[in-house]
Order: C-alpha cells, then structure tokens, then sequence
C-alpha cells in the first residue's frame, strides 16, 4: 500500500475505493447496531466530531511538511546553480593549464545536474549518480592537484568553491529522500477510516449522494500531499530553472 505514495494518482484511486468501501461498512453496521434514543445520538455526535477535527488537524500538519520538503528541494536546486556557476567563476581567476579542463568538467556536472530533476527512470537515475560521482572525483583531484602545486589565496578560494558544490550536491540528494513518515500516512488513513466508518454509522436519512463527499475530499487531499512529498512521480515537480538558466548562460559564453 505504502508504495502506492510514489505514485500519487493512483494513491487516490485506491484511497477513494478504500474510503467509500469504510462508509458503506458504516452502513452495514447501523442496520445491525442501530441507535435506540437521542442521549446515544448525541454521544455519537460528539465522537464523530472529535474524530473529524483530529484528522483535520493531523491532514494539516501532514501538508505543512509536504509543503516545507517541496520548498527545501527547491531551495537546494538554486544553491546548486549558485555554486556551480560561481566555480566557474573563480576557475578563471587562476589561470593554471587545467582551468579550461576544469571549466568543461563543471558543465558536464551541470548536465548531469540538471538530469537529476528531470529523469524519472530509476535505471538512468543510477547512471547519472554514477556519472555524477565520477565527475566531482575529476573535479577535486583537478582542485587539488592545482592548490598542492601552487599555494594561494585564489586556490583556496577555488577549493572552496567546490566544496560547496558537492556539498550542494549532497543536500539536494538528502532533500530527495526526506519523505513524510510511513508512521504518519498510516495515522491519516487509519483516522480517516474511522472518520468514514462513522459517518456511515451515523447517516439518518437516504441520501447516499452525502456518502461520497467525504471520502472524495479526503482523497483529494491525500493526492495532493502526496504529489507535494514525491521528488520523481507526479504532476508537482521540482523544475531545475536555475540550472536551466546557468546552462544557457555557459554556452553563451
């Protein structure tokens, strides 16, 4: 079930199926455990909206973090173009041998980069990692190499520069797998289980069209933090613009 989260529109279809399947039980149950007087009424009212306010306040609280990881990993994905571009930069302020070799090792970086938010394929995403690792060992023995063989101030500028690109790196992949708990969607759906269960319970009169309102917002809101919470699948991503926008810019140049 929980793998269901990764794909989030199927994550509402059977959220949906589930929801309505809890508010037909309800109906199942009324007819076997009916309410006698209105003291028991009552008393059912009162859990039925304690339980709703609970998962609203628990459904809130779970969008804020969806809300929170979407806004980090857009956030990472800006300091990497910073950093990278700004490497560049400073690469020129050496001017070693190797600085034009460095230079085309940055753009390819930002390639692989740039495929890291657009790649949904979990093969090709293995490669470019691999990719990826290959050019920031490239691009630190460069670094390395230059401010072991010439010690200065420019270089110690240039080694830091690129550890801020990796570090960047590092953060934006951390932010990719910074998920909502299991713990947690499995207390929505459990609450909202009951929510419908009891709804269903507590239907007085005919009308079945009430029955699907409920399940069906609920639904959508799930849908909707899980779009927010998946870095890969879904029609909320994180586009790399600023990536984009440095790539455009280095072949300008």
């Amino acid at each position: 079930m929980w793998h269901l989260v990764e794909f989030p529109r199927i994550f509402f279809l059977a959220s949906l199926v589930l929801l309505l399947l809890s508010t037909q039980a309800g109906l199942f149950l009324r007819k076997w455990v009916p309410l006698y007087d209105d003291k028991e009424q009552d008393d059912f009212d009162l859990v039925l909206t304690g339980t709703l306010t609970l998962l609203g306040l628990i459904i809130g609280f779970s969008f804020s973090m969806a809300i929170n990881r979407y806004d980090l990993r857009k956030n990472y994905e800006e300091e990497e173009a910073n950093a990278i571009g700004t490497e560049y930069v400073r690469v020129d302020l050496t001017g070693s041998e190797d600085a034009p070799r460095l230079q085309g090792l940055l753009q390819a970086y930002l390639q692989q980069r740039i495929l890291f938010y657009t790649v949904h394929d979990a093969g090709w995403l293995a490669q470019i990692s691999s990719y990826t690792s290959q050019l920031q060992q490239q691009m630190w023995s460069l670094v390395q190499d230059g401010a072991k063989a010439q010690p200065s101030p420019v270089e110690a500028l240039v080694v830091s520069g690129m550890n801020d690109v990796l570090n960047a790196q590092g953060y934006a992949q951390a932010a990719s797998w910074n998920r909502i708990p299991v713990a947690a969607w499995s207390l929505m759906l459990i609450i909202a289980v009951c929510s419908n269960l009891l709804l269903g319970f507590g239907m007085r009169g005919k009308c079945t069209v009430l029955l699907i309102v409920l399940p069906f917002v609920l639904s959508v809101a799930f849908f909707l933090i899980a779009e927010l919470d998946s870095p890969r699948r879904g029609l909320i991503q994180v586009v790399p613009q600023n990536l984009n926008r440095l790539a455009i810019g280095l072949r300008a140049r």
